[in-house]
């Protein structure tokens, strides 16, 4: 465990020498301010422990590392434009504290700046982080795209609904332990390896994100109580109670959609969700993920310990918020 204390202490000291020009302050304020809101930092410190695990040091993956975390934040404050969440990690959004322009201006800020730093990799390395990070940036817009559609539709199905998460979460995951696989030359096997773990890792995070929103105690989780059932949101967790409902569960849940009155709205939801059984069949499908993932880990071929990935792996797992 003292190593993941040591990554996050080594990220956020090269997060805050990350400075910003002073001027204009209504596009770098937010910047600093949104970064020093904290957060898990998982993503950057999965390209750390790829690097580590295949043999490079945390002065090769750092640039990469810290790409990846500028990206995610940077998608961040998008999503929470087109969510209108008030909260984000416990506390106010960027637009909410500023306002949506400046927050979608300063969020693009933050995606050149990942390139600027992804660039400073090594020339042998940089045509491969540059096709694994545009392919993966292509990707997360798809998959909120995917997400924006849902609300506009009744039903989704659960198949749909993981290529969504899949798309809009796990891949930076997955592109995240790649690019350190790729500094540390890995062998094309393994590199599609870690990313698998990645990628199966992060729909199990997702699924596990959709049960803590509603379920998660909110001074923790950093966000609104049930802000997913208050937006809408086809979740794992909507998905699979419409498709165990009757017609009239079904129709209720439809109708909920139009309640006004929130408090109620999340009540009656959850006691849906409970007469359905939907969290424990979320925890199922979610398990699915987790066990694919460890079987990725299972095939990576490499004489180095791979206790620092299977560290993170049951630290994601067993988190509560």
């Amino acid at each position: 465990m003292d190593f993941i204390k040591d990554y996050a202490l080594f990220l956020e000291k090269e997060i805050q020498n990350i400075k910003f020009p002073s001027s204009p302050a209504n596009l770098y304020d937010p910047l600093s301010y949104f970064l020093t809101l904290g957060g898990k930092r998982m993503r950057p410190m999965a390209t750390l422990i790829a690097g580590d695990l295949f043999g490079a040091s945390l002065e090769k993956t750092k640039f990469a590392a810290l790409a990846v975390e500028l990206f995610h934040n940077f998608s961040l404050i998008h999503d929470d434009i087109m969510d209108k969440a008030p909260l984000r990690r416990g506390k106010i959004t960027v637009h909410e504290k500023w306002n949506e322009n400046i927050a979608i201006l300063s969020g693009d800020v933050l995606f050149v700046k990942a390139y600027e730093l992804l660039s400073k990799n090594d020339c042998n390395h940089l045509m491969p982080l540059l096709a694994c990070f545009n392919r993966t940036a292509v990707e997360v817009c798809e998959g909120q795209q995917l997400d924006m559609d849902f609300e506009q539709r009744e039903e989704v199905t659960l198949d749909e609904y993981i290529n969504m998460i899949r798309l809009k979460t796990s891949v930076l995951l997955g592109a995240a332990f790649e690019m350190g696989a790729i500094i540390a030359e890995a062998s094309e096997e393994n590199i599609q390896n870690i990313y698998s773990f990645g990628v199966n890792l992060g729909i199990a995070f997702q699924i596990q994100d959709d049960l803590l929103d509603l379920y998660g105690e909110s001074d923790k989780v950093g966000k609104q109580k049930g802000g997913d059932i208050l937006a809408d949101k086809k979740t794992i967790l909507s998905i699979l109670a419409k498709s165990a409902a009757s017609e009239a569960q079904k129709t209720e849940l439809i109708n909920l959609k139009y309640e006004s009155n929130n408090e109620l709205k999340i009540k009656r939801s959850l006691e849906l969700f409970e007469t359905l059984n939907v969290k424990e069949n979320c925890t199922l499908v979610m398990n699915e993920y987790y066990s694919k993932a460890l079987k990725s880990v299972e095939d990576i071929n490499v004489n180095n310990s791979k206790d620092k990935l299977l560290t993170l792996f049951q630290i994601l797992k067993q988190r509560q918020y």
